[in-house]
C-alpha cells in the first residue's frame, strides 16, 4: 500500500515539493515565506502610501520623457490589471510592452487591443521569428526537461529592458503577485540564458537570430549600469482575483481564458497537458496555494479543484504537434523520455551563487526581484547528477 505524502496543514504543497520543510504545526516553509513577504509588502493604507510615494518619484524622474515607465502585458488577468492600476490609479504614463512568441490566443490578442484602446496606452511589441522560436520549443521537448516554456519568461524580461533602454525609462513593471501566483520552488522551474543556449545547441537546428536572450552581461548592464528597476505593484494591493476579473470585464471589455497562464496556447499546453502527463506535476497547486495563504480560498476547496480535469482546448495538442513537426510516434516517445533537469546542461547557476553578495545589493536597490535572490543565488537544494557544469 502506498502511503500518502505528508501535506502542509495550510496549503496544497506536500513533502515531494523541492526544498520543503514543516514546522511543529505542520505548516510548510513556503507558507512561512509567504507570511514574511506579507510583512515586507503590506497592503491597505501602508501599501497605498508606498505606491503613491513610488509613483511620485517616477513622475518626477520621467517628467521630460515620453513615457515614465514600461509595463509588461500578456492579455492575462495580472498584467491587465497592473496596466489599469498604473494608468488609472497611479496616474503614470506607461508604455505597454509585449513579447510575441507567435503563440498568443485570440482572446489574449483581443484583450490587449481593448486594454490599449480604452486606456489610451501605446504598445511596444517584439515579435520573434516563429520558425526559430518553434525550434527552441522543439529542442526543450527533445531534451526531456520540464522547463519547456521558460524561454518566453526570459524573452519578456529582455524585451522590457530593451524598451526601457530605448526610451530612457528606469522603471519596468511586472504583474507578479505572490498572493495569487504563489512561490514556485526552484526544482519546478529554472531559467537563465546559458541554459536556453545549451539546450538549443544540443537539440536545436535553426540558428537563433531574433530570440532576445538575456545574457548575464546584458542583464548586469541594464540593471547594474543603467539602473533599470523592476517594480511589482501588485505586492502592495489587496488583489482579489475574482473581483479583478469582474472589474476588467466591466471597465475594459476584458475576457477570461479559462485558467492561470492559459492566455498563450503553448503555455496552456505546458500547464494543462505536458506538466501533469509527462512530469506528474500539477502547477495549479502554486496558484491555489497562494490563494489559500491569502484567504481567498480554503484548503478543502483547493483540493477539490485539483481533482477537476485541466482546462485545455481539444485542438491544442494537435496544434503543438503540427507546428513543431512531431508525428504521433515521436511525440509519444518524447512524452515517455527519462526525466532530466537543468543540472545536466550549462547554466549560470554556480555563477549566480558566487555573485550572491552582488545580487543581494541589487535586490536591496530594487534592481532585481527578491524572488530571484531567494531562489537562484542559494546552493542547489537537490543532489546534482554528474556535477554542475
Amino acid at each position: 500500500m502506498t502511503l500518502e505524502a505528508k501535506r502542509c496543514s495550510r496549503c496544497l504543497y506536500d513533502q515531494n515539493t523541492p526544498a520543503i520543510s514543516f514546522d511543529d504545526s505542520g505548516v510548510c516553509s513556503y507558507c512561512r515565506t509567504h507570511e514574511r513577504l506579507e510583512r515586507e509588502y503590506p497592503t491597505g493604507d501602508e501599501g497605498e502610501r508606498r505606491l503613491q510615494t513610488l509613483a511620485a518619484q517616477i513622475k518626477s524622474e520621467g517628467r521630460n520623457r515620453q513615457y515614465d515607465c514600461v509595463v509588461g502585458i500578456s492579455g492575462g488577468c495580472d498584467s491587465s490589471y497592473m496596466l489599469y492600476l498604473v494608468k488609472e490609479r497611479l496616474g503614470l504614463r506607461p508604455l505597454a510592452v509585449h513579447f510575441d512568441n507567435t503563440w498568443d490566443s485570440t482572446i489574449a490578442v483581443e484583450n490587449i487591443h481593448n486594454l490599449l484602446q480604452r486606456l489610451g496606452v501605446d504598445l511596444y511589441t517584439y515579435v520573434v521569428d516563429n520558425v526559430e522560436y518553434d525550434d527552441i520549443y522543439r529542442a526543450f521537448m527533445r531534451a526531456g526537461v520540464p522547463d519547456v516554456d521558460i524561454p518566453t519568461d526570459i524573452a519578456l524580461a529582455s524585451t522590457l529592458y530593451m524598451a526601457a533602454a530605448r526610451y530612457g525609462v528606469r522603471y519596468t513593471f511586472e504583474g507578479h503577485s505572490f498572493r495569487t501566483e504563489g512561490i514556485s520552488p526552484l526544482g519546478w522551474a529554472y531559467m537563465d540564458a546559458r541554459y536556453i543556449a545549451s539546450v538549443h545547441r544540443t537539440y536545436g537546428s535553426v540558428r537563433m537570430k531574433t530570440f532576445p536572450n538575456l545574457w548575464l552581461w546584458k542583464f548586469l548592464y541594464w540593471a547594474g549600469v543603467k539602473k533599470i528597476k523592476k517594480v511589482r505593484p501588485l505586492y502592495y494591493v489587496d488583489y482579489q482575483k475574482e473581483e479583478t476579473k469582474a472589474l476588467l470585464a466591466r471597465e475594459l471589455g476584458w475576457r477570461w481564458y479559462g485558467g492561470h497562464h492559459l492566455e498563450n496556447r503553448f503555455t496552456a499546453f505546458c500547464h494543462s497537458y505536458l506538466m501533469p502527463r509527462r512530469f506528474g506535476r500539477d502547477l495549479r497547486a502554486l496558484g491555489y496555494s497562494a490563494l489559500i495563504r491569502s484567504g481567498q480560498m480554503t484548503q478543502a476547496e483547493g483540493l477539490r479543484l485539483l481533482e477537476e480535469p485541466h482546462h485545455l482546448e481539444p485542438e491544442i495538442v494537435d496544434l503543438v504537434k503540427k507546428r513543431l513537426g512531431f508525428g504521433d510516434t515521436e511525440f509519444e516517445r518524447m512524452m515517455n523520455l527519462p526525466h532530466r533537469t537543468y543540472r545536466e546542461f550549462r547554466t549560470y547557476k554556480k555563477t549566480f551563487e558566487r555573485l550572491r553578495w552582488l545580487f543581494y545589493l541589487m535586490w536591496k536597490a530594487d534592481l532585481i526581484p527578491q524572488s530571484f535572490y531567494m531562489k537562484y543565488t542559494r546552493p542547489d537544494p537537490l543532489p546534482v547528477p554528474g556535477g554542475q557544469r
